[in-house]
């Protein structure tokens, strides 16, 4: 099986996450079927199909979440240091045509989250800075088409 690299703080995310789906949600999920259960007749109890419907959700995100964490690499960025963008570098971006500068942080599929500028390896900027270095040109494909940013800062901290 391949390693998954991930942050400390992307690892301990989703190890908070699998403790909160066994340790409160699974219960509470096992009582509320319980409860409709208790309603009578299952076939026309919509409660009872939420819950279960919740529950098979919740058992899938705890098989997800024990997978990805068994197979985890966490890699310590703070030993890392240099101006070429590789795992877990903070990179700031300046957007080639409108000048608009952004800073994103390189991280693992599963901590991915571009609300709080942290884009995968695997997405297409992502894949468009990775081995690249200060004062680089990358091009790659935007959702609005193709974007061309200029990397201007990479830090490790």
């Amino acid at each position: 099986m391949e390693k998954i690299p991930m942050t400390q703080m992307g690892f301990d995310n989703l190890e908070t996450e699998l403790k909160n789906l066994k340790g409160i949600e699974r219960p509470n999920i096992i009582n509320a079927i319980a409860e409709a259960r208790a309603h009578g007749d299952l076939s026309e109890n919509a409660e009872y199909h939420a819950a279960k419907e919740k529950q098979s959700y919740i058992e899938g995100r705890i098989k997800e979440l024990e997978a990805v964490v068994s197979l985890a690499q966490i890699i310590d960025t703070s030993k890392m240091s240099g101006n070429i963008v590789r795992f877990g570098a903070n990179v700031l971006v300046a957007d080639e045509e409108t000048d608009k500068e952004d800073n994103y942080q390189l991280v693992g599929d599963y901590e991915a989250d571009i609300d709080n500028n942290k884009i995968s390896l695997s997405s297409p900027l992502g894949k468009a800075l990775l081995g690249k270095e200060v004062g680089e040109s990358v091009e790659f494909n935007a959702p609005s088409g193709v974007r061309y940013y200029e990397i201007i800062e990479v830090n490790y901290k």
